[in-house]
């Protein structure tokens, strides 16, 4: 049962995050909408709470300071978080292979990387008071080894070093989180090219589509932890 459960979703202010805080809150649970610009989520929540009770949450994740206070406001109005969806990322610049530097990284890797470990360290000990913790970390194809190797998948013809390393690295971060957390099911969720402005909106799928698989994996009880999954299902590393 999803009722009573209580989700934070960042960067859900558009795209996929706006969607699966849409839809988990249609499911029956309060949902946190964490968002960089105020305005925007402010906006976005009002909008969304025609389909259930979503909550504005000031959440930068590259903001210590920040996603501390929202950690602490979930403890105040809950004493616990059943459902955490590090959602939040960015692309970056994208430079070619050979014109790219340590410092294109930085950025990128401080959103995509480091903003899941802060949030996720800020929400451990209200994730461990809820009876079935779920953890899923929003990733992408491209960081994948296995997809990257498939000469079926779009994801062999490209080619570039920041975002899917960043990708990689979440990845990693997935499996070793849910190793160490037996008690949790955290996976990992490729949502695939999905039209947002993290693409320019070139993409094929829509955002309600991509936010189904990573709602199930949030919504269900048991089952496995430590995976990597796409609409498809289970997908390799």
């Amino acid at each position: 049962m999803t009722i009573g459960n209580i989700a934070v979703v960042t960067g859900a202010n558009q795209g996929i995050g706006r969607e699966v805080a849409r839809q988990l809150a249609a499911a029956g649970m309060v949902v946190y909408l964490g968002a960089r610009d105020p305005q925007r989520g402010r906006a976005a929540a009002r909008e969304l709470s025609a389909d259930g009770e979503v909550r504005f949450m000031p959440l930068d994740v590259a903001d210590q300071l920040q996603v501390d206070a929202a950690a602490r406001t979930i403890e105040a109005e809950w004493g616990r978080l059943d459902v955490l969806v590090n959602n939040a990322g960015i692309g970056g610049t994208r430079p070619a292979v050979e014109e790219t530097t340590a410092d294109d990284f930085t950025e990128v890797m401080d959103v995509n990387l480091l903003g899941a470990v802060r949030t996720t360290r800020a929400f451990l000990s209200l994730l461990h008071k809820a009876r079935h913790p779920r953890i899923v970390n929003v990733t992408s194809g491209r960081g994948s080894f296995a997809v990257n190797d498939d000469p079926q998948r779009m994801e062999s013809r490209l080619q570039g070093l920041v975002y899917p390393v960043s990708k990689a690295a979440l990845n990693m971060l997935t499996y070793q989180y849910a190793r160490a957390l037996p008690g949790f099911r955290i996976n990992a969720v490729d949502p695939g090219f999905t039209a947002t402005a993290l693409n320019n909106h070139t993409g094929t799928r829509t955002p309600a589509h991509s936010a189904a698989t990573i709602v199930r994996l949030a919504s269900v009880i048991g089952g496995p932890s430590g995976r990597l999954f796409d609409a498809t299902g289970e997908v390799g590393w």
